[in-house]
Formats: structure tokens, C-alpha cells, sequence
């Protein structure tokens, strides 16, 4: 393998299969940039019609190409064939809701004020929607090969903005980043899109090349904190900054409450070890740290737990970056003062990226001072805890996703109070339930407060297209020149004129 070669590896065992593409020149990162910038600009004269219809056309495109995407998937990523199943579904209903929300149209924000007299006199005629903010750079995110890299959230959000996009695909899925992004540019051919609507590069300086291209307008990205830092920085550098959206690292506390623990410890140690080490524990939403009451009912839960990790086989992780970044904060963590190995899983002696799940425990009061980390992969700590306890070191974990509250019903003012003080530290709040998986909807969030994400906006539900959305105001213009949607007249999508909000008979 040549320093320039992208080559697609079996994680099972560490090998090279094929080399796949080579790392994108930057003349070749600039003139993908150029073609998007055009594609960019006839995308969005085809209008709603044209979005809805490409995005059902991938949409069918894949669900077509389903086996072959599974089957090479799973060699290439080593996670099971149902979750990529599973993956895949969602993948393809994210691409079909996000055409029935171009076709309903109220993601637009269409607003009318006629002219006429105010309290603050003569008006003008104002007419303000949100606009595409131009051509995106997406980057396919390591753990979540369809739903996060090249066919998922980010680019069905900018497509349905009515964005062309630049993918950076990632080198932990390489041969499926090339398969998926043929089917989707095949697709969105037959459906009428322009050409280079969706383009593709590879390595880690097109990834600089392509954040600081004057083309490219914002910027999606699903990975580590160090990754986003390097991108924010090349953005800065920038003579014209851009948006950074970026999902980076997430502790996802979940609380287990006296009552709690001590009505349901065999429940909650499945749920628990489930959530951790699910997909080898590469999930975004992934519970690191879990919060345990002391006492027996807590001591309980923990040897159960234990337990159940003890059973657990060894994972495979995506590649050697992730083994070995797991190897070193689990290194780190058990040289905490405090912290104590409770159980470990399988090992394997094979070549390949595998890790042994693990289950670790330390007092609350040792936590002074200690700066909990995203570990990524199939570890959690268990944070045991005295009444009040529990929210000193809520106040002391960083911004995340999600966070989780287990609790039964004699203990509605300690959830009342644990609500409040999660609510500052994450962006969605689970009720008896564990983070990972994450429903694709219109009411859905997926952000949090810093190190979780850099931003306010969802990477995961119909409201993600506002982050590739602009307004754009009509001041005194002929009716000739102005959008479909701001016009005078019938319409097909909710507007609010004069004030005062109208929806159409047919969303009535």
C-alpha cells in the first residue's frame, strides 16, 4: 500500500482486500468544488418538485442495492448484518420523509408583509423564505457507515435544502462509501438532477482542501474532538469563515435512582450492558458514565452488570485508530485513584481490531478532579454515589447528547430535580429507557451543549435541514421575479401573511 492509496480492510483480521480509490489531489478537490458550485446553482432552479423527486429516487436506488450494500457492509465494518439491516431502513425513511417534508414545504419559513401603513409607518413589501445555503461538505462519520457517511442525515438534509454536496468519504468504509455514492449519483440522474449534484473524495488533506474551497459553503461532521478541532481551525483560516456543524464526543450519563435499583437491578444491568456494548460499543449515544446509587440495592445492580460484561465476547472495533485510542483511555482510566476494573469481557488473539469489553467503578468523592472522557467502544463507568451526591457530579460532567433518568414513581421530586439539572448538560432527556438509537422524526434532536456538538441545530430529524438553509428577504419586487412560494394567490405551503399564519387546505 502507497501513502496515496485507499485501501479497503477486513477489520476481523486486520487485512488489506483492495485498494479502492486514491487520496483526492487538491487540483482534484478544487475542481470537484467547482462542479458543485454549478450543480449548486441548477438544483435549485428544479425547485421543491426536483428535491422531493431525487430523494425518493435514492432512496429507491438503494433499498435496490440492498444486498450487495449489506454484504460488503459487513466485511468491511464487521457489524452485523441486522444492524446494517437496520441501518439501511432507516437510511432509506430518512430519504422518503425528507422528500414528504420538501413536498409539505413549511421547512421554508415562507413569510409575507404587504405594504401598508404601520405604527412605524409607511412599509414596504417584504417577502422572506430560507434559501439554500449553497454546496456542503459532508464527512462520513466512521461508526455509522449509511446512516452517517455518505447516503445519511447530513446529505439528505442538504439535498432537501437544496444543496449540492461534496463528500469526504472515510477510509474505515471506503469500498462502501464508492458503491453507495454510484447508486445515489445513478439515482439522482434518472430523477433529473444535474450533474456532480454529489461528489466524492478521499484523504486527509482533501478534507483540509475541501473545508477551505471557496465553493463550499458549510460543513457536516460526525466524529472525534480532536477531528473537529483541526476542522474548525482550517475553517478559521478561511478569509470568509463558514458554518461548522460537528457532532464530536458525548458521555450520555444515565441516573439510577435508589428506588430504582433496588425495584428492577436485573433489568437495568441488561439494559445497561446492551446499550454499552451494542455495535462494539461505537455508538454516539453510548452510556459512558452510569450513575448507582451506594448500598446493597446499588451493589446489586453492579455485580449484575459485572456479571453480564464478564459474558460478553470480545468486539471488534472499525479500525486500528479506534483500537488503539480504546486501549489508551483504558489505560488511562484504570490509573485513575479510585477507579476499579469490575469486570472484563472476551479476548481474542487474532490480528485483527478487536478490543475486550470492560466495566469500571469509582466513588463519587474520588471524582474530584478527574476529567471523564468519551472512550469509544464497549466501556462505561459506574459512579457510585450518596444521596446528593448524584448531583454534584452531574454538575461536573461535560455537555453531551443525551442524558437518562431510571426512577420510579415515589420519587417524583428527585426526577423533578435531576431533569433540571440534566436539561443544562444535553440535548435529549430519556425517561426509563437507554440512549442508543435514535428514531428519525420531526420532533426528533440530536445535539447537545460542547464537547457534544457546536451548535444549537440537529443532525438527526427533519429540522437538520436548517442548517444548510439562509433567509432571504424580497424587498419591493415584481412579481414575476419572486420564488413560486412567495407569491400572492394559492399555494401549496404554510405561509404566515400579514402576521398571521395560513396553511392549506390540504396540510389543514
Amino acid at each position: 500500500m502507497t501513502a496515496t492509496e485507499i485501501v479497503s480492510i477486513d477489520p476481523t483480521q486486520g487485512q488489506e482486500i483492495e485498494v479502492v480509490a486514491t487520496a483526492s489531489t487538491s487540483e482534484q478537490v478544487d475542481a470537484q468544488c467547482e462542479r458543485a458550485a454549478a450543480a449548486a446553482a441548477a438544483y435549485d432552479d428544479g425547485g421543491r418538485a426536483l428535491r422531493a423527486h431525487v430523494l425518493r429516487s435514492i432512496a429507491d436506488g438503494l433499498e435496490r442495492r440492498r444486498a450487495e450494500i449489506v454484504a460488503l457492509g459487513q466485511r468491511e465494518t464487521a457489524l452485523a448484518s441486522a444492524r446494517l439491516e437496520g441501518e439501511l431502513n432507516r437510511t432509506v425513511y430518512q430519504a422518503r420523509l425528507f422528500a414528504e417534508a420538501v413536498d409539505e414545504g413549511s421547512f421554508l419559513e415562507v413569510a409575507i408583509d404587504h405594504a401598508g401603513d404601520t405604527p412605524m409607518g409607511p412599509g414596504p413589501d417584504l417577502r422572506r423564505m430560507l434559501v439554500p445555503i449553497g454546496p456542503v461538505a459532508v464527512f462520513g462519520a466512521s461508526n455509522f457507515p449509511l446512516a452517517f457517511s455518505v447516503p445519511g442525515g447530513d446529505t439528505v438534509s442538504a439535498l432537501a435544502a437544496g444543496c449540492s454536496v461534496v463528500l469526504k468519504g472515510h477510509e474505515s468504509h471506503p469500498a462502501l462509501s464508492v458503491l453507495v455514492h454510484e447508486t445515489m449519483t445513478v439515482a439522482a440522474a434518472k430523477a433529473g438532477a444535474p450533474d456532480d449534484l454529489l461528489g466524492l473524495v478521499f484523504g486527509l488533506q482533501a478534507g483540509v482542501d475541501l473545508v477551505q474551497h471557496q465553493a463550499i459553503r458549510a460543513v457536516a461532521f460526525t466524529g472525534s474532538l480532536a477531528g473537529g478541532h483541526a476542522l474548525m481551525e482550517a475553517i478559521a483560516a478561511r478569509p470568509d469563515p463558514i458554518p461548522f456543524f460537528g457532532e464530536l464526543a458525548s458521555l450520555n450519563p444515565v441516573v439510577v435512582t435508589p428506588s430504582a435499583a433496588s425495584a428492577r437491578a436485573a433489568q437495568l444491568a441488561a439494559g445497561i450492558v446492551a446499550s454499552v456494548t451494542g455495535s462494539a460499543g461505537q455508538l454516539c449515544t453510548k452510556p459512558g458514565v452510569v450513575l448507582v446509587p451506594n448500598g446493597g440495592d446499588g451493589d446489586a445492580l453492579v455485580a449484575e452488570t459485572g456479571r453480564l460484561v464478564a459474558q460478553t465476547d470480545a468486539a471488534v472495533v472499525l479500525n486500528a485508530r479506534v483500537r488503539d485510542g480504546y486501549c489508551a483511555v483504558g489505560e488511562a482510566l484504570s490509573g485513575v485513584a479510585g477507579m476499579r476494573v469490575v469486570a472484563s469481557g472476551g479476548t481474542s488473539d487474532s490480528a485483527g481490531f478487536w478490543v475486550t469489553p470492560r466495566l469500571l467503578e469509582i466513588p463519587a468523592a474520588e471524582l474530584g478532579g478527574v476529567e471523564l472522557h468519551e472512550c469509544f467502544g464497549p466501556t462505561t463507568v459506574l459512579i457510585r454515589y450518596d444521596p446528593g451526591q448524584e448531583m454534584e457530579v452531574i454538575e461536573a460532567l461535560p455537555g453531551s447528547l443525551t442524558g437518562t433518568i431510571h426512577a420510579e414513581e415515589d420519587e417524583r421530586e428527585l426526577v423533578v430535580e435531576l431533569t433540571r439539572r440534566l436539561r443544562g448538560k444535553v440535548g435529549r432527556l430519556l425517561y426509563d429507557g437507554f440512549p442508543t438509537g435514535v428514531l428519525v422524526s420531526w420532533a426528533q434532536h440530536h445535539g447537545g451543549p460542547w464537547p457534544a456538538t457546536n451548535s444549537q441545530h440537529t443532525s438527526v430529524g427533519v429540522t437538520a435541514v436548517r442548517r444548510f438553509q439562509r433567509p432571504l428577504v424580497w424587498q419591493d419586487a415584481p412579481v414575476w421575479l419572486l420564488p413560486e412560494e412567495l407569491r400572492d394567490g394559492p399555494t401549496p405551503v404554510p405561509r404566515r401573511i400579514d402576521g398571521r399564519l395560513t396553511v392549506p387546505e390540504n396540510l389543514a
